[in-house]
């Protein structure tokens, strides 16, 4: 079976819409939630935008593979169309997925122009991450295509061949969760609580954070040109980071 380059979608006989394989897709999910999560804790923590950016640029470029020339020549995909090379395919309809991955362009587009271009950094960021970060999490955890539940409320036509059969599946066969499965649930959590405050309550002094008061050292000459390098910027005041960054430009 011969493909177009400018394609997006499979053409295979045996359905009536084009489709993509489920399983590449949820792999390259987690590729790119990989990543995502590993730049934003960067940011987050040690206030280093520049891994964010360089993921930022990366993320625009697969979307842009993906939805305006053929997804499979999207980096993504084709590591995650590797990695699940030997599992059957499970298809599903493109259309939905392509205006979901429409909705991930958008947003990587909106981070591209705020964080690269214009080095806009502020809540608003952070918000667009998480929000990328949570549709990237629950298409790779679930097989949850948040985009293309959204996809009904645009189109006349609904989509079809959804992931895991749920556009087929009559409401009455959806599984239900049992009362006794929420208590379980519900009492392993208050398990996790009790043992994390009997941890934090016992654990030996060496290893509660330092209090850094008592072990400063005395204080060195103050160099302006230091003084100014180490001046805070306003977004990491906004942030509330101002000792990660200062911890990440080597400033006292």
């Amino acid at each position: 079976m011969t493909q177009n380059i400018f394609q997006f979608g499979e053409q295979l006989p045996e359905y009536s819409i084009a489709v993509l394989n489920e399983r590449a897709v949820r792999a390259g999910a987690g590729i790119l939630f990989f990543f995502a999560i590993v730049t934003f804790m960067n940011a987050f923590l040690m206030g280093n935008f520049l891994p964010t950016r360089v993921f930022i640029v990366a993320f625009l470029v697969d979307f842009t593979v993906r939805i305006f020339i053929n997804p499979r020549f999207a980096p993504s995909l084709i590591v995650g169309q590797w990695a699940v090379r030997k599992q059957r395919p499970d298809y599903v309809g493109a259309p939905q997925k392509r205006f979901a991955w429409a909705i991930g362009f958008a947003l990587a587009l909106a981070m591209f122009y705020l964080m690269v271009w214009n080095s806009v950094i502020g809540p608003i960021n952070m918000l667009v991450c998480s929000v990328c970060m949570l549709l990237l999490f629950f298409e790779a955890s679930f097989g949850i295509c948040v985009g293309c539940k959204v996809y009904n409320a645009f189109n006349k036509e609904k989509a079809q061949l959804c992931p895991g059969g749920v556009c087929e599946l009559p409401l009455a066969q959806v599984p239900s969760v049992r009362a006794w499965q929420v208590l379980i649930v519900a009492a392993f959590l208050g398990a996790v609580g009790m043992v994390g405050q009997w941890v934090y309550r016992d654990a030996p002094t060496d290893l509660h954070p330092m209090d850094h008061s008592m072990h400063q050292s005395p204080a060195a000459p103050v160099d302006a040109a230091e003084a100014a390098r180490c001046q805070v910027p306003a977004f990491a005041k906004a942030m509330g980071h101002e000792d990660k960054w200062k911890q990440h430009n080597n400033c006292q």
